[in-house]
């Protein structure tokens, strides 16, 4: 398995519309076992994406599925700075 813990700063205001682009866009993506957003409770513009997938190979072909294209293109301009990025190793679910 191949996880993905990542924070996203978005810019001042769009902290839920960014969660919610990034949510609608995140059903049924082949390989995919867990894709949660989270808000993060001590920085009002940031959010947590954790990911758990079959494998690494999985992850990025994700990336061409057209609603992931269309959640990165809504949400791209309500990006303002990607902070820390995890690769892990997930054991179970």
């Amino acid at each position: 398995m191949y996880g993905i813990i990542g924070r996203i700063k978005a810019v001042p205001g769009k902290r839920d519309e960014l969660a919610r682009v990034l949510h609608e866009g995140s059903r049924q993506m082949p390989g995919c076992h867990s894709y949660v957003v989270a808000l993060d409770t001590s920085d009002g513009n940031s959010i947590w994406v954790t990911e758990v997938w079959d494998d690494a190979d999985s992850h990025q072909a994700s990336l061409s599925l057209p609603s992931v294209q269309k959640a990165i293109e809504k949400g791209r301009p309500l990006i303002a700075a990607f902070g820390e990025r995890f690769i892990t190793t997930p054991i179970g679910q």
